[in-house]
């Protein structure tokens, strides 16, 4: 018998997975399509299987770390007695141990039991920071009106997995560039244009209107806290840089808080139980997996992520320097891989933070300490606040208005 040795040379090898992945996409997508129609179609009826109970507004949070976001709109629901159900898939979300008058919290349980209700839900309206609505296991039930998206970070929305916000009918987002990459998508896509409403971010402003509540700290020993808190994924800090970032920063005598990004305790978690264990908690280091990341902002003084969101929270919000890591970003597997255009991200990181390569790790004491003295980028700051933040400190008011038709007056 002949056995066949084929080499594919790399060049050759990197464009057939290309045409996989494009092939594979394509495929995808014409079945999302195929559901969006079809879903369009039959939205005029009620499923059989829905509940008799129809709910006026419907919130729904797959983990209880995206109560920062629901937690001012709920605020507002319940100051205007206005009926809400919240339905959460943690047990431990703060909601449920709210004192509410007119907000009904419910463990409705992990996502596959969660599915099975939502699924078949009876509303008038269904709010979700949740993408990949009636792409996996959660569907549209046809006997609910309206599915609105509200976001839960400052930057692109072409940042989700593929189809992250295809079959929801309106997107509340925090600035103009963000209406255009959903225009972009729905043209390219070939869809029905979705109500996009620009009314700011909830939890940036409750974090702001914290932060200027609390009072002013000061480290007696003068030593400084460098934060490190990247995203999650293949083309994160944590997996390209690993170890070696580790030894930089324990190499410039700051203090060290990691804070690993929450989805990165289940998709990474062999990653970070070799890094936790080679790096323990110690007087110079600390893992940091606090549900609220407010402390771990505040108290640091500088911050190295990657393509995070939380590096504009910490810029935008606190107004402390930034370094972002050059970390060779995927599109792919993402939203942002259908369009030409770069990514937001990408265009304003540069702007409000200086970048660290690889080669420059060595010298990463200098760099910190060079960045917290650096007082250029507050003009820079200023403007991206500006781009990405509008309705700032009135959004959970303009929220509720929208959703429920009624006057802006909170």
């Amino acid at each position: 018998m002949r056995v066949w040795n084929i080499y594919i040379d790399p060049g050759t090898g990197s464009m057939i997975f290309t045409l996989l992945l494009g092939v594979t996409t394509t495929l995808v997508f014409f079945a999302q399509q195929w559901k969006v129609r079809l879903t369009q179609r039959i939205r005029g009826g009620r499923a059989e299987t829905a509940s008799s109970e129809r709910i006026p507004y419907v919130i729904f949070s797959d983990d209880k770390r995206y109560w920062n976001v629901f937690e001012p709109i709920c605020a507002q629901f319940e100051k205007h007695q206005t009926p809400l159900t919240y339905w959460t898939c943690s047990e431990d979300d703060p909601a449920l141990s709210g004192e509410y008058k007119y907000i009904h919290a419910e463990y409705i349980g992990g996502i596959n039991r969660a599915a099975a209700r939502l699924n078949t839900m009876h509303a008038g309206t269904c709010i979700s920071t949740t993408p990949g609505l009636d792409v996996f296991q959660w569907k549209r039930s046809a006997a609910t009106d309206r599915y609105v998206h509200v976001l839960h970070s400052a930057w692109d929305i072409t940042s989700y997995r593929m189809f992250g916000i295809d079959h929801y009918d309106a997107i509340i987002v925090n600035g103009h560039f963000l209406t255009k990459q959903v225009r972009a998508l729905e043209a390219v896509r070939h869809q029905p244009p979705k109500d996009v409403a620009e009314l700011g971010l909830t939890y940036m402003d409750a974090m702001e209107e914290r932060l200027r509540a609390m009072p002013q700290d000061t480290v007696k020993d003068g030593k400084k806290t460098v934060l490190l808190a990247p995203s999650w994924g293949p083309s994160s800090i944590l997996s390209r840089y690993g170890e070696e970032m580790i030894e930089a920063l324990l190499a410039t005598g700051y203090r060290v808080v990691i804070r690993p990004h929450p989805q990165s305790a289940s998709s990474e978690k062999e990653l970070l139980d070799r890094l936790m264990t080679k790096y323990p908690d110690s007087d110079r280091l600390q893992w940091n997996f606090d549900t609220d990341n407010f402390e771990a902002l505040r108290q640091s003084d500088i911050m190295i992520s990657d393509f995070s969101g939380v590096a504009l929270d910490y810029t935008l919000v606190f107004d402390k320097p930034l370094i972002y890591a050059d970390t060779s970003f995927d599109k792919a597997p993402y939203d942002a891989a259908w369009l030409d255009e770069p990514m937001w991200i990408f265009e304003t990181l540069p702007k409000i933070g200086r970048q660290l390569q690889r080669e420059m790790l060595p010298d990463l004491q200098r760099i910190l300490d060079e960045s917290i003295a650096d007082e250029t980028m507050y003009r820079a700051r200023e403007e991206v606040r500006r781009e990405a933040w509008c309705c700032r400190g009135e959004s959970a008011q303009k929220i509720y208005a929208y959703l429920t038709g009624e006057g802006t007056d909170a």
